[in-house]
């Protein structure tokens, strides 16, 4: 059982709402951690949070590795490189050296991508990494990828998010042959940009349960399993939807609030409510995955309260123990077999945008500001050290 190692000073409430949620992780849900920051501070806020209390539900216990430098939210990809210590890099070396199952931070998205993807490397011919949220809806949850990963998509990449996706609900979601759709402006396969026309035409050919175009009021309707897009139409879509989502649920309450009547009303359903809440509130659900890597990495919302930062840990842990990563591997391999698919398809291919044999050539910069000291071992946390 490897612990999760968690990023402490990643997100806008650092370090102070990432303990708390670690704590809460441990005693409630018997998450072995890892939590990498200054060490000073962790052991300080620890004590503050009663850390002494966590009895026999943390087995492993909880471990320090200790750095002053980090990732500021501000702060985008060129960071990776430019702090070879920072809490990420460190994190990202203890999963790649196995002391470590999986990654959890609420740090700069671009930093955590640009930092892991450099560290523990992408899988055998997967072009960028994409980060996968899942959605609430009925009669059960959507994937939408990629939410804020990759940016600057090129439609070959489009179709191995689909790819990674339907993978994931596979396996996460036990959904047996997931229905893609491709997130653009029209339901018509001639809608939308050159990304998604082309994206559109690839997606088509390929071997996946492809349904064709949704629009952005499909989001929460269920009517595919996984929906695609690139990172910036993904995360404007998550975003809003997350938006519009909370002003729907305060003026909810505010309406239940407003008479007697409305209060009578509000108690008499306090059960369905509170479920319909639930359902819709963020911090549950833990964060993203960020599927392509060598690792099992999830990203927080920068604005993660300690219960989401509990909830992204014991995803995390779900998803080391489950090998969710060498599953998906896996599950790529035997979807690639049948056909003449390949996960390598160049970015800039001209033609008829069929896949090329073998891996990708395209040309990386090189980010690879290797940590030059070894590894650091985690260590104990004594139930109360305040030192």
């Amino acid at each position: 059982m490897l612990p999760v190692v968690l990023d402490c000073m990643g997100g806008d409430h650092a370090p102070r709402e990432v303990v708390a949620g670690a704590v809460a992780a441990a005693r409630d849900h018997g998450v072995p951690l890892i939590l990498v920051g200054p060490a000073r501070r962790i052991r300080a806020l620890l004590a503050e949070y009663g850390a002494g209390d966590l009895g026999g539900r943390a087995a492993a216990g909880l471990s320090i590795v200790h750095t002053d430098e980090s990732l500021e939210m501000g702060e985008g990809a060129l960071a990776s490189w430019r702090k070879p210590r920072s809490t990420i890099a460190i994190a990202c070396e203890l999963i790649k050296h196995g002391k470590a199952g999986a990654l959890v931070s609420a740090g700069s998205t671009a930093g955590v991508v640009a930092t892991s993807a450099v560290r523990l490397k992408t899988q055998h011919g997967i072009l960028r990494p994409a980060l996968a949220v899942t959605l609430p809806t009925i009669p059960r949850p959507t994937v939408l990828l990629d939410a804020g990963a990759t940016a600057d998509a090129k439609p070959e990449m489009l179709v191995q998010f689909a790819h990674l996706g339907t993978a994931f609900a596979q396996i996460r979601l036990g959904i047996e042959r997931p229905r893609v759709g491709l997130l653009t402006i029209g339901a018509e396969p001639g809608k939308g940009n050159k990304l998604t026309k082309k994206a559109h035409e690839l997606l088509a050919a390929s071997p996946l349960e492809f349904a064709g175009n949704i629009e952005g009021h499909d989001l929460l309707r269920g009517s595919v399993d996984v929906i695609v897009a690139d990172g910036f139409t993904g995360n404007i879509a998550l975003k809003t939807m997350e938006g519009t989502l909370r002003v729907a649920v305060g003026e909810l309450k505010r309406a239940l609030s407003s008479s007697r009547t409305a209060k009578l009303g509000a108690v008499l359903q306090r059960r369905e409510l509170h479920a319909l809440t639930d359902r819709f509130d963020s911090d549950t659900y833990g964060g993203g995955v960020l599927l392509g890597l060598n690792g099992a990495v999830v990203v927080a919302h920068g604005a993660a309260t300690a219960k989401a930062i509990a909830a992204a840990c014991k995803l995390a842990f779900d998803l080391s123990e489950g090998r969710l990563i060498d599953r998906v591997k896996d599950q790529l391999g035997a979807a690639a077999k049948p056909s003449r698919f390949r996960f390598g398809h160049h970015p800039e291919a001209k033609g008829d945008g069929k896949a090329v044999e073998g891996r990708s050539t395209e040309t990386r910069p090189d980010l690879r500001a290797e940590i030059r000291e070894p590894v650091p071992e985690p260590r104990e946390q004594p139930p109360g050290d305040g030192a």
